[in-house]
């Protein structure tokens, strides 16, 4: 076995076991806001942004899912450039003003060290909106930083909900004798195996109360084109690019 596969398996069973009660509270909060006819948002900046992508308009995904991104915090952008945006106070206000977000929803703020000023505002600002925040980070890596934002506060102590990624300090988690550095990051795979989870349970939670949940087929399948179609037009203009 190679060492990034013992500490990937190792990795999903400490989420298995740390995050049941956090990943139960999430999906609760988000399939009461969908069977209310909201919309779960989400945020990723830096690297973050590919688990924001990962819950948006995916063949097996929700399709009430807006996706709040921005290629200038995200490494599309130079960067050199996007990392020091995501540390610039007051973009999460112009952010958010671009969405339609309302009170009662629920927005997931997906940053690995949460110390960074967008993703803190983005989930304060959130708040203020009266939305619930589900924070996706790593507390471990947190909990041993200081903030970069002015309120001094790290994401995971602003959230409603956190669901941590069980990541190491620095993401990196395997290390070689004679190497000083570490490679193999795990933000993204555990990140995408909580999100799906949350998914699932989500799904679970609406076919519970008899309900069909809104999940998009595949677009490369027979009939996929028009079932999605057909679900996103509930939701056109509430979801970026819809």
């Amino acid at each position: 076995m190679t060492p990034y596969y013992q500490v990937t398996i190792r990795l999903i069973a400490a989420i298995m076991r740390s995050q049941a009660e956090s990943l139960e509270r999430a999906a609760q909060a988000i399939f009461e806001s969908l069977r209310a006819d909201g919309v779960f948002h989400v945020f990723g900046s830096g690297h973050s942004h590919a688990l924001a992508e990962e819950a948006f308009h995916r063949a097996g995904g929700l399709v009430p899912v807006n996706a709040i991104q921005e290629a200038f915090l995200t490494p599309l952008t130079s960067p050199r450039m996007s990392g020091q945006l995501e540390r610039v106070p007051g973009l999460a206000k112009l952010i958010l003003d671009g969405h339609d977000l309302r009170p009662g929803e629920v927005l997931m703020v997906i940053s690995n060290s949460g110390i960074n000023a967008v993703p803190v505002e983005i989930a304060l600002e959130a708040k203020a909106r009266g939305l619930t925040v589900i924070a996706l980070t790593s507390l471990h890596h947190s909990q041993g930083v200081p903030s970069r934002h002015g309120s001094g506060k790290r994401l995971f102590e602003i959230a409603d909900i956190v669901l941590d990624n069980c990541g190491e300090p620095g993401d990196a988690a395997v290390g070689y004798e004679g190497f000083q550095g570490r490679v193999g990051p795990t933000s993204l795979l555990a990140g995408a195996y909580i999100i799906n989870s949350l998914v699932c349970r989500v799904v679970e939670l609406f076919l519970a109360k008899g309900l069909t949940p809104p999940v998009y087929l595949s677009a490369n399948l027979p009939g996929g084109d028009e079932h999605n179609r057909a679900l996103e037009a509930k939701y056109r203009g509430r979801i970026r690019g819809l």
